[in-house]
């Protein structure tokens, strides 16, 4: 492990990856942060590589009796990636309907509370980066990157702060390109790679989205890049 973390905040690294992702400066290129700790992260990306901001809305399936460990994830469309591990873990089918379900609902709740005024942006023929400020076992990031991947972007890319190799080889074969800052042989958790991780908070994510949304290109929606 890194004696001191490589990441002063989240915005360090979304600086560190704005420049990583320079060469998609003027191509019009689509962010799509994570909630909630990459949006602030996809503002400043955006605004570095002259792109747009929307989210990308993922949910972890937790373990029975251990919700911190990840047994699938679900997107928005209810579609699902399921760990080999589930069975292992206690999650049967009727388990994943169940919790599936009631992280729909959430993510209904938060698209409603957080774009109330707009359709989630369409990245159809466009340069897409989909963030993170770091992945585990990648399940949530799967799901996004299978989302996004449904919609026909002309160039899907992964970008995160730290992930563990493992991990990140297998992001490799999800998207055309991916950019990560950091990945350790020893990673243990995302936020040991940051010195400051404070939690995001609903009401910064809605203050975050508006402002890139009062900001958007007129043409932003119409799959021009340039």
């Amino acid at each position: 492990m890194h004696s001191v973390p490589p990441f002063r905040d989240r915005l360090d690294a979304a600086r560190q990856l704005a420049a990583a992702l320079a060469h998609h400066r003027g191509s019009n290129p689509l962010v799509l942060a994570v909630p909630r700790g990459a949006v602030p992260m996809g503002k400043l990306i955006a605004d570095a590589l002259q792109g747009e901001l929307d989210i990308v809305q993922v949910r972890k399936l937790g373990a029975p009796f251990n919700p911190e460990l990840a047994v699938g994830a679900v997107d928005e469309s209810g579609w699902r990636s399921v760990a080999p591990h589930a069975a292992q873990a206690g999650a049967d089918p009727d388990y994943l309907d169940a919790a599936a379900e009631r992280e729909l609902a959430k993510m209904r709740a938060r698209r409603a509370r957080w774009t109330p005024v707009r359709a989630p942006v369409d990245p159809a023929g466009r340069v897409t980066i989909v963030l993170d400020d770091g992945v585990a076992t990648g399940q949530s990031m799967f799901a996004a990157l299978h989302a996004v991947r449904a919609r026909r972007p002309a160039h899907l890319v992964c970008a995160v702060g730290v992930a563990p190799p493992d991990t990140l080889a297998r992001l490799r074969n999800a998207a055309d390109e991916v950019v990560c800052l950091a990945a350790p042989r020893d990673f243990q958790a995302v936020g040991q790679y940051y010195r400051d991780f404070a939690q995001v908070e609903d009401d910064e994510v809605e203050a975050v989205l508006a402002q890139a949304q009062d900001r958007a290109p007129s043409h932003a929606n119409t799959g021009e890049r340039g």
